[in-house]
């Protein structure tokens, strides 16, 4: 059904995107199913899911850039969005980037301008008009929208330059600039997707609380869990569910992780009901077939009256059993399995490695000196270029130091999840290159890759060259606890992973017997981790 207009005059606390029961399909592929939410001034709403769940495209339908193939949408107010590219031809400025998205003040005063100097000339109506004007403008908050952008500028670290054309800005200052622009314009609702991209830690803090303070609604997609938790009011999950349609939960970001988790019991329990209903009734059919064949040979002595009447209620009872069965169906799909954090155990405090300041030409000059034993915590912070990356390659023997001495115990086994996928043949499916894996290591009891819980059984027959980044990450990283290491190191682990999963892997990397280093951007899992022995890699 078609949507209602998009209504681009602010409307204050009344202003609303309410989307019913609306479906989209991509290339026949069904990828939102039954979305009903509704955004409203004090909602702040993430919308969150594995990629390719349809984040991005149910953030289009909102802002009206694409229409649901079933379902209704009703808009009031003026929305706000920042596309991932801005318009850079013919000469534009960064202030023709804010004058456009401004506009709406810039013809309210001028409006009011033109309603005082026809109230001033005593023209029939001015009143009127000059009290429309006025309450436009006010309701915009006008006089103040060049200033609110200039701060936005400011707290983005982006140009405050009007004049500097935009073709000259990289792609990240062009970014910042059209979201400073975004966030002074004062509009009543604002779809974000991933607008953390392209953000330091003091745009990172900026954004926050300008979010935090915006009187209308938001819609946002964001890999940023520190973001959501901070933001968010509201969670729209599009992750599969129970019966397949995405579950809105409140309470902000605990109410969701909290719903979901009781989401996932109920949908265990109910499949699990169902399967075994279903084995009941047919280990009750199969017995039905054993009375009736038996029926048919009863011992001697037996007479035919006594044989027919036997017969008879052996195949009354038998196709009892087989109607019943024929009745019931196992309606709940399975539900995804769930992350196995494999069983293995290494002695408490055996030395792993050591280093004494290695360095690595151009890549790692500072002096870093450290040693590991099992059991032990590492977090790995620094800006980028400090080369933790390379210190986490050296460590596990990946690369070797120019200068300096990186020392492992003979036996010790260490495994990288780094930022780069492996040079798997492309060819080769999950599947097959974890079975490899396994193999070589000669380890018995590796759990199968399904029963990882990393990746499904829909996707283990993948080629990798057809895997989303985030499948070979998971894959990546079910081979690094397929090794059952003396020493994991994780470079970048949330790139691409669920918060579901990272959830589960946080929580399991706090219990692990085995020596844990982490390098990190990730503001949530520092806080997480705010408790580990911290090394900071400077300049």
């Amino acid at each position: 059904m078609p949507d209602t207009p998009n209504n681009h005059l602010p409307a204050g606390t009344h202003a609303h995107i309410r989307l019913t029961d609306a479906s989209v399909a991509l290339g026949g592929r069904p990828v939102l199913t039954g979305v009903d939410v509704t955004l409203s001034a004090g909602t702040a709403l993430a919308v969150v899911g594995e990629n390719g769940r349809g984040k991005t495209t149910l953030l289009d339908v909102l802002a009206g850039a694409r229409r649901p193939d079933v379902g209704t949408i009703t808009r009031r107010g003026s929305v706000g969005t920042v596309e991932q590219h801005l318009d850079i031809s013919e000469g534009r400025t960064v202030g023709d980037a804010v004058n456009l998205e401004i506009a709406d003040s810039i013809n309210a005063l001028q409006a009011l301008d033109s309603a005082t100097t026809a109230m001033v000339e005593g023209r029939p109506g001015a009143d009127d008009a000059y009290a429309s004007a006025l309450d436009r403008a006010m309701l915009l908050d006008a006089w103040d929208a060049d200033r609110r952008v200039d701060v936005a500028l400011e707290g983005l670290s982006a140009c405050t330059d009007r004049a500097q054309p935009l073709s000259s800005l990289s792609v990240g200052q062009r970014y910042r600039v059209r979201l400073a622009c975004v966030l002074g314009a004062r509009h009543d609702i604002l779809l974000l997707d991933e607008p953390t991209n392209h953000l330091d830690a003091s745009g990172l803090e900026f954004l926050t609380e300008r979010l935090r303070e915006h009187p209308g609604a938001i819609g946002l997609a964001s890999h940023d869990r520190a973001l959501l938790r901070d933001v968010a009011t509201h969670f729209l999950d599009l992750d599969p569910s129970q019966d397949g349609v995405p579950r809105l939960y409140g309470g902000g970001y605990e109410g969701w992780v909290e719903g979901r988790r009781r989401e996932r019991v109920r949908w265990e329990q109910t499949h699990a009901a169902q399967v075994d209903e279903h084995d009941r009734l047919s280990r009750a059919a199969e017995d039905a077939r054993g009375r009736l064949h038996d029926s048919w040979r009863p011992a001697k002595g037996h007479g035919r009256h006594e044989r027919a009447t036997r017969a008879a209620g052996a195949v009354q009872a038998f196709n009892r059993r087989r109607e019943a069965l024929d009745r019931h169906r196992v309606t709940v799909p399975p539900p995804p399995a769930r992350f196995l954090w494999p069983e293995w155990s290494v002695p408490a405090g055996r030395a792993v490695l050591s280093c004494d300041e290695p360095r690595v030409s151009g890549r790692l000059t500072a002096a870093v000196s450290l040693s590991l034993d099992t059991g032990d915590r590492m977090l790995l912070t620094g800006p980028n270029g400090v080369g933790k990356s390379t210190l986490l390659n050296l460590l596990a023997g990946e690369i070797e130091p120019d200068s300096g001495r990186v020392d492992r115990r003979p036996d010790a086994r260490v495994s990288l999840l780094s930022q780069e996928v492996p040079g798997w043949d492309p060819h080769r499916t999950g599947a097959e290159i974890y079975r490899d894996h396994v193999d070589r290591l000669g380890v018995t009891s590796a759990p199968g890759l399904v029963t990882t819980g990393l990746l499904g059984s829909d996707t283990v027959g993948t080629p990798v060259s057809r895997m989303s980044q985030g499948q070979q990450r998971r894959l990546h990283l079910a081979l690094c606890l397929a090794e059952k290491p003396d020493l994991l190191i994780l470079d970048e682990p949330t790139n691409h992973l669920s918060f579901s999963l990272v959830d589960a892997l946080t929580a399991a990397l706090r219990t692990a017997s085995c020596a844990v280093a982490v390098a990190t951007h990730d503001r949530q899992l520092l806080r997480d981790l705010s408790d580990w022995p911290t090394l900071v890699i400077r300049r």
